[in-house]
Formats: structure tokens, C-alpha cells, sequence
């Protein structure tokens, strides 16, 4: 058995600090094996210029994964965490898996959603999954949620645990993760923000909350309120992920047909 959750919060755009602090005085004294933050935890999420971005933007490992990372340490904890990431001249948006003893994987979003497209390269590192121990743990960001082969591919590297960072700001994520879930038989923890943001006389985005823990069976283990901050956890067994049989006569994963599924 293993303890896994989220915090939602309303991250302050550009203040790193001040949410990094944020992060750290509510996991004061927690237990927890795998927790999630939100995609782009750390710097808030309507940029309004390429140059903003970089500013913002930090090299992987860097200032922030040094912070989760004794952060992991102290707690004896793993996290998974979206950030901006900066490799060279290219940006992507990001999120890193963090244990006690560091940086363990990183995870370039593959589906960039409506101005991610002019701030960030589409993410090249693929669908990945990583042994924490306790469970293996694949991850996606936000908007890879509309691409079922986002999960499904996760689910045939064989992650028991979805990770998913976001900041919705539609509102079928939460129910369709249910789906998600059911189609592939695995664990997910989707950790959104709250809040809103208006910058550079741009449209306002007004974040969703909803942060949740689904069951392998789609049950909703934990959903969090639209507009508040939650710190949750749940106790799951990871082990659950890995019987793939809905009956005696179907394994979800074998009974694949791919020689008939189009794939391009």
C-alpha cells in the first residue's frame, strides 16, 4: 500500500519564491509517497512574450528541481511537478519526477494547448514511465488528456500511477480522467491549480480546481472543490493496476486488436 495525493493551490505568476514557499509550508509534516503539483507550479502559466518565458524558464537540473528535491529528501517523499524548462534556445513545458535523492525522470509535454504552441517546442522525450519502488509512474501534463494514446501508452510501458500536472481551464478533464482510468486499468492523480490570471490584456483564464485520484474500476477516490486549496491523500494499492482482466474471459490489454487500429 502506498500514500498518493495532490495539492492544488493558486500559484502567483512570476513569484517563484513566494510559491515555492507556498509549496513547502503546506507539505510541512506530511507523509505521503507520491505527491503531484500542479504544470507550471512554479511560475504561474499566461505568459505574454517569448522573452517572459525564458526569464522564467530554468535549466533541468536546476534552482527548482534542487529545492523539490530536499524538499523529497526531508519527506522522504517522490513529487512530480510541471515547470518551464530551458535546454539551449528551445523551451518546453515540462515536469520532472523528484525522489530523495534527486531528479529521477523529466516528461516535455507532447500536446501543447492554445498559446503553449508560440511559447514552447512540442516535447520529443515520449511517453516514459519510472520505478519509484513503491509503483511505477508515467507521466502526462494537462492537455495530453485529449489524446487517449497518451494514457494508453503509459499503460503498456506498464505505469500503475498516471501523473498528471495541469491547469484546466476546460471543464471535461475531470470526468473523462474516469475514462481514462477504465480504459487502461491504472491509478491516476491529476493535480490542477485554482485561481485565475489576466495578463497583457489578454483573454482571462479562470482555472477549474477539481484535482482527483481515480481508481483502476473508475472510482473517484478523492475530487477536490472547484475554487479552493487542497492538500489530499489517499491510500492505494498499486498492485491493483496490474491485473488488466475485467473477467475471466477479457484482458484488456491482450485483447487488443492493433493489426486493425489505424494508427497515422
Amino acid at each position: 500500500m502506498m500514500k498518493v495525493g495532490y495539492l492544488q493551490f493558486n500559484p502567483v505568476f512570476g513569484e517563484v519564491a513566494r510559491n515555492l514557499d507556498q509549496v513547502g509550508e503546506r507539505l510541512a509534516g506530511l507523509t505521503c509517497d507520491l505527491l503531484v503539483l500542479p504544470e507550471l507550479f512554479n511560475t504561474g502559466y499566461q505568459f505574454v512574450s517569448v522573452d517572459e518565458t525564458r526569464k522564467l524558464a530554468e535549466e533541468i537540473p536546476g534552482p527548482t528541481t534542487a529545492w523539490l528535491g530536499k524538499l523529497a529528501a526531508r519527506r522522504r517523499m517522490h513529487l512530480v511537478a510541471g515547470l518551464a524548462e530551458r535546454e539551449g534556445d528551445r523551451l518546453y513545458n515540462s515536469a520532472v519526477l523528484v525522489g530523495p535523492s534527486g531528479v529521477i525522470g523529466r516528461y516535455r509535454k507532447t500536446h501543447l494547448f492554445f498559446e503553449e504552441t508560440i511559447w514552447f517546442a512540442p516535447g520529443e522525450t515520449g511517453f516514459s514511465v519510472f520505478d519509484i519502488g513503491h509503483a511505477r509512474v508515467g507521466i502526462m501534463i494537462c492537455f495530453d488528456w485529449f489524446y487517449p494514446e497518451s494514457a494508453r501508452t503509459l499503460a503498456l510501458k506498464g505505469a500503475d500511477i498516471i501523473a498528471h500536472p495541469s491547469n484546466l481551464v476546460l471543464p471535461h478533464c475531470p470526468d473523462s480522467m474516469v475514462t481514462r482510468c477504465l480504459e487502461n486499468r491504472v491509478f491516476a492523480v491529476t493535480c490542477n491549480r485554482i485561481g485565475s490570471e489576466e495578463r497583457g490584456g489578454k483573454k482571462k483564464l479562470t482555472y477549474i480546481g477539481n484535482s482527483e485520484v481515480v481508481a483502476p474500476n473508475g472510482k473517484i477516490l478523492q475530487r477536490a472543490k472547484p475554487d479552493q486549496p487542497e492538500l489530499a491523500m489517499v491510500e492505494i494499492d498499486p498492485l491493483e493496476a496490474r491485473n488488466k482482466r475485467i473477467n475471466p474471459y477479457n484482458d484488456l490489454l491482450a485483447g487488443r486488436r492493433p493489426d486493425l487500429y489505424v494508427t497515422e
